[in-house]
């Protein structure tokens, strides 16, 4: 610790005897259950508690707690001390506790821009702006409207085109928070112009660029230009109809928002993509590409939503045809419409198209956003192309809490669980907290790669330090982790602990263990559990069908079939695919769609002749020979 720091910190600490002499009088302000916490408090009691504080002299008596209790290093906690002073109005405490910190994150600068921006000392704001610069952080959508905010204040003309120069640079300029700050700042400045330009480029105007557009031609004393505007603006009254079918639609009334839709006497690209967008998110497919087949004009959001639709349903063949015909129409392609066919890709193993997506966002100079290079990296993870994932996470100027995930979830894919640990490490080092999802991946990781301990581990800390509370995916996998280790009794106690009811994942889990350890007694009282509870999931009858047949039980077997018969139960077709010479095919047994099929039924034949020759056998479902060999 430096002797700057040590000097700062005794500045605070020696105001704890004060602190201290507080605490018999804030007693009676904190239930007597908290206050007892903080005899021997935790990261975990220590938010729960800051978030209950009423007022700064609480929040002062916690953070004197903390520093008694050896905890001021957790960047987690004081983020949140910071965020909750600047919350609470006393910026000059928020200060100097952020001064105390060796290395701020981007979580504290922006609370404390933001607290300076809303007061009349813009000045600070501008100054932590710099500082947060030159200690290699990178601005993001939250810092540049407070920045902005204060240039508006003054006005600092250049330091608002620098910054926002600096925004579009970093791929922020798009974002409507980002463009009514920039808005706001020329208005201030009088450059009607500039303000007017920006204003023409943003595409989804809110009531805030309107306003402030209009004030700042009222302010130039352009009358005759506020007016037309005004009526302009009165145009767009289709505005507000747009957002009850869109209201409608989210609160599930769609009779209600195509009743709307259908009594509107001028309907423009928003209002279809409104009625599409309604049946999309419930899962009507043919309802969304009906209403969108009507559509006089389409444009790239009306695209991007039916092209979503299907994805969001698993029909992701449909959704390249859609972006074909999209780019056939002359319609360009945005960053949404990527992230959508990167997402195709990922789930049909299409490394060819993925590969020529990232192409087009490199030959057309998309801004690559966070999200679109999250897409990237979850796209070339499950393409198998690992080492390319990474490459292009480590080169992210800014990574938010879906990038670590992505990554987490990409290495635990591909069995590399220590790294996947390591990338968790790395993560609470730049100061994000994990959430339900970054469990879910380092937990994966650890079943995949082996890692019991570390997995019950993680498990338990992601409650008791994090307080995320365990789901049915998190259970599930422990299951599948304490199921490849060998511990199956202990997978059973986890499930009987859970507090929700296991499902079919949870029981396939231990099904699967309970296969690769040749235990079909606990097989057998899993599968009568989902009788009981009413679970007719083919995979799991096919599974332990399998195991029947493994051990020759062929009786066993046969009830098992039975079952499925009586209840109608089919099994799934499993879909496999091949990639030839950048084409992406996709096949199921006695597929005889593809063009060559007679020839590659014909070549199959070829080969199982030649296996009988050469003494292959095997058995079928119900466990006669098929092929037979002396040769054997």
């Amino acid at each position: 610790m430096s002797s700057v720091l040590k000097l700062k910190t005794a500045s605070i600490g020696s105001r704890l005897f004060w602190f201290s002499s507080l605490q018999s009088q804030t007693q009676t302000q904190i239930s007597k259950n908290i206050w007892h916490k903080l005899k021997s408090p935790t990261h975990q009691t220590l938010h729960h508690l800051l978030d209950q504080c009423s007022s700064i002299r609480q929040l002062k008596i916690l953070h004197s707690q903390i520093i008694l209790h050896g905890l001021a290093a957790q960047v987690l906690t004081l983020g949140k001390l910071v965020s909750l002073c600047v919350q609470m109005g006393d910026l000059p405490y928020a200060h100097l506790l952020f001064d105390q910190i060796p290395q701020p994150n981007k979580f504290m600068y922006n609370h404390l821009i933001r607290g300076y921006s809303n007061i009349d000392d813009p000045m600070k704001s501008l100054l932590l702006f710099h500082q947060m610069m030159s200690a290699g952080l990178m601005p993001n959508q939250f810092t540049f409207p407070f920045v902005l905010k204060a240039c508006a204040n003054k006005p600092f003309y250049w330091e608002a085109v620098v910054i926002h120069a600096q925004a579009i640079k970093l791929g922020m300029g798009p974002h409507a928070c980002v463009q009514n700050a920039i808005l706001t700042v020329y208005v201030s400045c009088r450059l009607i112009p500039s303000a007017r330009q920006v204003f023409d480029d943003i595409p989804d105007k809110t009531l805030v660029s309107w306003n402030s557009m209009i004030a700042g031609y009222s302010k130039m004393g352009t009358c005759n230009e506020a007016v037309f505007l005004f009526q302009e603006m009165q145009h767009l009254d289709s505005i507000v109809i747009n957002a009850l079918i869109d209201m409608y639609a989210k609160c599930g009334h769609l009779q209600c928002a195509k009743r709307i839709f259908d009594r509107m006497l001028d309907k423009n690209v928003v209002s279809w993509t409104c009625m599409v967008n309604a049946y999309a998110n419930h899962g009507l497919v043919d309802d969304a590409v009906q209403i969108f087949n009507q559509m006089p004009v389409k444009n790239v959001v009306s695209w991007n939503s039916i092209i979503w639709c299907h994805v969001q349903e698993g029909l992701y063949t449909e959704a390249v045809e859609l972006f074909y015909r999209m780019c056939i129409s002359g319609v360009t392609p945005d960053d949404g419409t990527i992230v959508s066919i990167l997402s195709c890709c990922s789930h049909l193993g299409d490394l060819a198209l993925g590969k020529q997506a990232h192409s087009y966002i490199c030959d057309n100079n998309i801004t690559v956003s966070v999200t679109l290079c999250n897409s990237l990296i979850g796209m070339y993870a499950k393409c198998g192309a690992l080492q390319t994932a990474m490459d292009i996470f480590l080169g992210m100027p800014e990574k938010n809490v879906v990038s670590w995930n992505v990554i987490i979830g990409a290495l635990a894919l591909h069995g590399f669980g220590g790294e996947a640990i390591e990338m968790f490490k790395r993560m609470q080092a730049s100061g994000l907290c994990p959430d339900e999802i970054t469990f879910t991946g380092l937990l994966s990781a650890c079943s995949h790669s082996g890692l019991v301990d570390m997995g019950r581990y993680y498990f338990d800390i992601m409650s008791s330090t994090f307080g995320i509370s365990p789901n049915v995916e998190h259970y599930a996998c422990m299951v599948d982790l304490l199921g490849r280790g060998g511990f199956l009794g202990e997978a059973i106690t986890v499930i009987q602990n859970m507090p929700v009811k296991p499902d079919v994942v949870v029981w396939g889990a231990l099904l699967s263990a309970c296969r690769t350890y040749g235990n079909i007694e606990i097989a057998k009282q899993i599968m009568k559990q989902l009788l009981e509870l009413g679970r007719y999931d083919s995979g799991l009858y096919v599974l332990l069908s399998n195991m029947y047949s493994e051990s020759q039980r062929w009786d066993d077997m046969k009830k098992i079939r039975k079952i499925m018969d009586d209840r109608g139960i089919q099994k799934c077709r499993a879909i496999s695919f091949i990639e030839i010479d950048g084409c992406c095919y996709q096949f199921m047994v006695d597929d005889k769609r593809h063009g060559a099929s007679t020839s590659i039924y014909s070549m199959l034949d070829q080969l199982m002749d030649h296996l009988k020759s050469v003494g292959y056998s095997c058995k079928s479902s119900d466990g006669q020979e098929i092929y037979y060999s002396s040769n054997l």
